[in-house]
């Protein structure tokens, strides 16, 4: 009967009586011994009444095996180590209330396990009540006006967020930008403010998309990206995703790497090529290569004057 009463919020006593075989007296016996249990159900009164569940409805009893009690409470505890959840306080209450209905037994193997087990995250200070307006902009689908800082200074926009991720401690909102008529990528603590705003109207192909359905930059201008590395370059680039698939090994142990990509992502390349030092060597693009070395005078005058 929870089942049926969360399917279906809006209910009458003669129509769970018609649809369980019951009389409306065992209906209504029922009704009142959910409502002692803690399931919110109340009467509506009058003409055409019935019966109503209140918002925060609840969820029937589910089994779990030892297994995989152990599992979903580590998995729970991922998020302990986030600054902000876009949860509010309901993944706290969840993992106590799991906790506290435990076996004695169970909870001591956890006990035991924990600060030896841990999903870590290096902690990023962001507001929680803005992870949460995109949170409830995704599900309604609307959109959110925000101010975002970016190296540019603070502009104003108004995005459709697509979803949201984290990633190194940082949680990320990819959303189409109404201003850039394009799809951007917002990092959540560079949000100073966010509202929702259901005076523009969602397109229909963005609420499509999902964090899966990657953008590429195919259609930009593409350069080919040349680099050769040392056996600890090899071993420096292999960590990140982005070469790791392009990475040709030598019998020696060095390594080249060859792989496209757009001409506008020159410099984000070399920045992240520039923490390797001289144990990278970028061969072509020319542009790439004139970039290293604007970088390497500008830290010769930096540090050499």
């Amino acid at each position: 009967m929870i089942m049926r009463i969360n399917a279906k919020p809006y209910f009458t006593v003669r129509e769970l009586a018609d649809e369980f075989g019951l009389s409306t007296r065992t209906i209504t016996r029922d009704l009142l011994e959910l409502s002692e249990l803690g399931v919110p159900v109340y009467s509506i009164q009058g003409r055409g009444g019935g019966f109503r569940l209140l918002q925060e409805r609840l969820l029937p009893p589910i089994s779990f095996t030892e297994g995989e009690a152990l599992s979903l409470f580590f998995a729970c505890q991922t998020m302990d180590y986030f600054s902000s959840l876009p949860f509010g306080e309901g993944a706290n209450s969840a993992l106590h209330k799991f906790y506290h209905y435990l076996p004695g037994d169970i909870k001591e193997q956890i006990d035991r396990l924990k600060n030896r087990i841990m999903f870590w995250n290096p902690y990023r200070l962001m507001s929680a009540e803005i992870l949460q307006t995109l949170l409830k902009a995704i599900m309604i689908g609307s959109v959110v006006h925000i101010e975002y800082k970016s190296s540019s200074g603070v502009s104003e926009r108004n995005i459709q967020p697509i979803g949201l991720y984290t990633s190194s401690g940082y949680w990320y909102c990819p959303a189409y930008c109404f201003t850039k008529e394009d799809i951007r990528q917002f990092r959540a603590d560079r949000i100073l403010s966010a509202t929702l705003n259901e005076r523009i109207a969602c397109r229909e192909d963005i609420n499509q998309k999902t964090l899966l359905d990657k953008p590429t930059k195919d259609d930009r201008e593409q350069i080919t990206l040349e680099i050769e590395m040392t056996n600890k370059g090899v071993w420096l680039l292999e960590s990140n995703p982005r070469f790791n698939p392009f990475i040709q090994h030598n019998k020696d142990g060095s390594a080249s790497l060859t792989m496209e990509i757009a001409v506008e992502d020159i410099h984000f390349y070399m920045d992240l090529i520039w923490q390797f030092g001289d144990e990278v060597k970028v061969v072509t693009p020319t542009a790439a290569t004139a970039y290293i070395r604007q970088k390497i005078e500008s830290m010769r005058l930096l540090y050499f004057q």
